[in-house]
């Protein structure tokens, strides 16, 4: 997992309420809640610090400096404003060594699937899978090799296994299929055509062999 470094300030208890959370926005901070370590923490950060860790496909191990602390953490959710996109919560969760999370791990497909040879389309279902460990266990990625998988077939999550890793999704969620495409089904009404002319020829030599005795 990557490492995000990431600045955070203690809100006091004057600082809590809706008119100073909104007067934090104005200043291009954003309100962060930090749990998971026993007593809950309320924060702010810079929008610009924290809209680089939330704006990107990877998943990173924060570490955190809380007015000279040092946590660790990782990003569990994100508000953002329903117009504009502006970001106007985060919380995050600390972690360590011995405390299990879940988090979702991006999916990346490897290999040249052989149903895609056969004119098939592969299709990514999940892109994300949500998986158990310890914070240090945690990949960038999860690779699944898709070289095996045949035209109209599909890999779901209960065939899949990574080392100390535990998948959380429903063991019956698509992840990836090879879906029939137009060409696939040429190709296939061209080989029963062919099949079918094959077995014709061979027909029509037997009856001729037939006559010729």
């Amino acid at each position: 997992m990557k490492h995000f470094k990431l600045s955070a300030t203690v809100r006091k208890a004057d600082q809590l309420g809706k008119k100073a959370t909104k007067g934090f926005r104005r200043e291009g901070l954003v309100p962060v809640v930090l749990y998971g370590g026993g007593e809950t923490q309320h924060l702010v950060v810079k929008s610009d610090d924290i809209n680089k860790l939330i704006y990107t496909p990877d998943i990173y191990l924060i570490e955190l400096d809380v007015e000279g602390k040092q946590i660790k953490a990782v990003l569990k959710d994100v508000q953002f404003h329903p117009v504009s996109d502006k970001t106007l919560h985060a919380d995050l969760y600390e972690v360590s060594e011995d405390k299990p999370i879940v988090m979702n791990v991006p999916v990346v497909l490897d290999g040249h699937a052989v149903g895609v040879r056969a004119g098939g389309k592969l299709v990514r279902e999940k892109r994300n899978l949500r998986v158990r460990a310890a914070y240090d266990k945690i990949p960038e990625n999860l690779v699944i090799d898709v070289t095996d998988l045949k035209l109209g077939k599909t890999i779901q999550v209960h065939e899949l296994s990574f080392d100390g890793l535990e998948l959380v999704d429903a063991p019956q969620a698509v992840v990836c299929a090879v879906k029939q495409t137009r060409a696939a089904r040429s190709k296939d009404a061209t080989a029963e055509v062919e099949t079918g002319e094959t077995e014709e020829e061979g027909s029509e030599h037997s009856e001729e062999h037939k006559d010729a005795e």
